[in-house]
C-alpha cells in the first residue's frame, strides 16, 4: 500500500514556509472580516489586489514587499487581496484584472495607483500622498527635505504675495501625483539659495542638480518649464520612464547600445546636443538587448547596433538615421538639427498596396490609409490589429459578417467601409496600444476617430456605427428586410475572451486586448 506520509509532511513543511514567510512580510494580507477595519484605521493605505497564479502579480512581489519595508518607517502602510479567496472583496472594489493597486484615503476616498511597479516609484508616489501638497520648508529641514525624492519642487515666495502663493498652492495641488512641492516665505532661506522672492527652485538628483524658474508664474508656464527641467539631459528609457517620455509632447530621440559602457558613452557624447534642443526634443538611451525589437517599431533593422531614430510622438513620424554610417554625436547633432527644421521626410512603413480587394473587409495600408480612411465621405470602421494576437483572430469572422452587412449593399457601401489595417506592419497616425483597437472616423469628422469599447458582435459594432456615423446607416434593419444580402443578424454571440488578468494590457482595466 502506497504511504501519503512523506507527502503530508512536505505539505505541512511548506505550509510552515509560507506561514513564516507571510509572518515576517511587512505587506499586510486582509480578508472581508479584516479590510474595512484597516483601511479605517490608517490615514493613507495602498491595497494590492491580485491572484497567486498572475505572472504580473509575481513580478510585482519583491517590489511591493521593499516598498513595504521601507514605507513601515514611515508609517504608510501597504495591504493585499488575494483575490482567489476573497471573490467577493475584490468584486466589491471594482477589480477586473491583476494586479490592481488602489490607495485608500478611508473607504469612501479611492482611487487607482498610476505609477510604475518598482519599490521606487511606490515609495515615492506614497510619500507625496501622504504629505501636504504643498509642505512648509525652513532652515532646518530644507536640506532633508532637497532629497526626498529625485525631483523636489521649491517656492520661495513672500508672504504677502498672495497672487503667486496661490498659483503656486493650485499648480502644486494638480501635480501633486507627480512631484514633491514645499514652499517658504523666509526671504533669508531664499537669499542663501541665490534666488529673489518670488521664485520657483527644482532640485534634482541628476545633471546640474537644480534649476531656477524665472518665468511668469501661471500654470500653463509653470507646467513646461517643470517637464522640461526634469528630464535628465540623457535619460535611460524602460518600462519606468516609458509613458513619461511619450507624453512630454516633444519628439523622442532613441540612442540603441547593447552594453552600460556604451550606453554611458553615448549618453555623454550625446549631452552637449541635449542641451542644445533642451525644451525641443528629450534624447534617451536604450538597452538594446533588452529592448532592441522596439528598434524594429521606428523603422530601424532591430539586429543592427548601435543605431538612432527619432520618434515625434504627437504626430507619430519617424526618423531613422541611416544605418550604415556610425553612431557618432557630431553627425547626429546635423541630423536632429535638420529633422527639427522640417528638413527631413518622415519614414513611413508600409505593405504594398493591394492591387485587388477580397472580401468584405477592406484592406488598408500605410500608404492607402489616407484615401481610403481619410479623405472620403464615407463612415469608416478601421480596426487595428496584429496577426500574432489571439483576440483579433477571434474577431475576424464575425467583423467579415460584418462587413458583409455593408459590402452586399451597394446602397450602405456608398456610406460605410469596413476596413482593417496590419499595425504591426504599417505606420498609422496614432500610437496603438493594444490590439485589436477598433476606431471610427465619421465623414466630415476624420480628425476626431470614435474609439470602440464595446462587445465585439456583430449586432453591437453595427449599432456604433449607426449611432456614430454622420450617415447613421442601419444595416440590421437593411439586413432585415434583405436577408439574402445580410446574413444572419439574429445570432449575434460575443467574441469568447483569451483574455486573462496575466495576459491583459498593463492598465488591467479589464478590457480585451492583447499587449503590445
Amino acid at each position: 500500500m502506497r504511504s501519503f506520509g512523506p507527502l503530508a509532511l512536505s505539505l505541512l513543511g511548506a505550509a510552515a514556509v509560507a506561514s513564516a514567510a507571510d509572518a515576517e512580510s511587512d505587506v499586510r494580507s486582509l480578508k472581508k472580516d479584516t479590510f474595512d477595519d484597516f483601511i479605517k484605521e490608517h490615514d493613507l493605505v495602498l491595497a494590492e489586489f491580485f491572484a497567486p497564479w498572475c505572472g504580473h502579480c509575481q513580478a510585482l512581489a519583491p517590489e511591493y514587499e521593499a516598498a513595504a519595508s521601507e514605507l513601515k518607517e514611515k508609517n504608510i502602510p501597504l495591504a493585499k487581496v488575494d483575490c482567489t479567496e476573497e471573490a467577493d472583496l475584490c468584486k466589491e472594489h471594482g477589480v477586473e484584472g491583476y494586479p490592481t493597486l488602489k490607495v485608500f484615503r478611508g473607504l469612501d476616498s479611492v482611487k487607482p495607483y498610476p505609477g510604475a511597479r518598482k519599490s521606487a516609484a511606490i515609495v515615492s508616489y506614497m510619500v507625496k500622498q501622504s504629505l501636504p501638497a504643498v509642505s512648509t520648508v525652513t532652515k532646518e529641514n530644507l536640506e532633508e527635505f532637497k532629497t526626498m525624492d529625485k525631483v523636489v519642487i521649491i517656492g520661495y515666495i513672500a508672504p504677502d504675495d498672495k497672487t503667486s502663493n496661490e498659483t503656486f498652492t493650485a499648480f502644486a495641488d494638480s501635480k501633486r501625483d507627480d512631484y514633491l512641492f514645499a514652499a517658504t516665505n523666509d526671504a533669508a532661506l531664499a537669499k542663501a539659495e541665490g534666488v529673489k522672492q518670488p521664485s520657483i527652485v527644482l532640485y534634482k538628483d541628476f545633471d546640474e542638480k537644480k534649476d531656477v524658474f524665472d518665468g511668469k508664474f501661471d500654470q500653463e508656464t509653470m507646467l513646461s518649464w517643470v517637464k522640461t527641467a526634469s528630464t535628465p539631459l540623457v535619460g535611460e528609457i524602460g518600462p519606468e520612464t516609458y509613458a513619461g517620455y511619450m507624453s512630454a509632447g516633444i519628439p523622442l530621440a532613441f540612442i540603441f547600445a547593447e552594453t552600460p559602457e556604451e550606453r554611458q558613452k553615448l549618453a555623454a557624447d550625446f549631452k552637449p546636443i541635449a542641451e542644445k534642443h533642451r525644451g525641443a526634443i528629450n534624447i534617451v538611451t536604450i538597452d538594446a538587448k533588452a529592448f532592441g525589437a522596439y528598434a524594429g517599431n521606428l523603422n530601424l533593422d532591430p539586429q543592427k547596433f548601435p543605431c538612432f531614430a527619432i520618434h515625434d510622438t504627437v504626430k507619430n513620424a519617424k526618423f531613422p538615421y541611416d544605418q550604415s554610417k556610425e553612431v557618432n554625436a557630431k553627425d547626429i547633432g546635423q541630423f536632429v538639427q535638420e529633422v527639427l527644421d522640417g528638413k527631413v521626410e518622415p519614414s513611413i512603413k508600409s505593405e504594398p498596396i493591394p492591387e485587388t480587394q477580397e472580401g468584405s473587409v477592406t484592406v488598408v495600408v500605410a500608404h492607402s490609409y489616407r484615401e481610403l480612411v481619410i479623405d472620403n465621405d464615407k463612415d469608416v470602421l478601421l480596426e487595428f490589429y496584429a496577426p500574432w494576437c489571439g483576440h483579433c483572430k477571434a474577431l475576424a469572422p464575425k467583423y467579415e459578417e460584418l462587413g458583409r452587412l455593408y459590402a452586399e449593399n451597394p446602397d450602405l457601401a456608398s456610406k460605410v467601409t469596413v476596413a482593417k489595417i496590419d499595425a504591426t506592419a504599417n505606420d498609422v497616425p496614432d500610437e496603438i496600444q493594444g490590439f485589436p483597437t477598433i476606431k471610427l472616423f465619421p465623414a466630415g469628422a476624420k480628425d476626431s476617430p470614435v474609439d470602440y469599447a464595446g462587445s465585439r458582435t456583430v449586432e453591437d459594432l453595427a449599432n456604433f456605427i449607426k449611432e456614430n456615423g454622420k450617415h447613421k446607416v442601419d444595416a440590421l434593419s437593411a439586413a432585415t428586410a434583405k436577408p439574402e444580402q445580410g446574413g444572419d443578424v439574429t445570432s449575434t454571440p460575443s467574441i469568447s475572451s483569451e483574455t486573462t488578468a496575466e495576459t491583459a494590457a498593463p492598465t488591467t482595466d479589464g478590457s480585451e486586448h492583447d499587449e503590445l
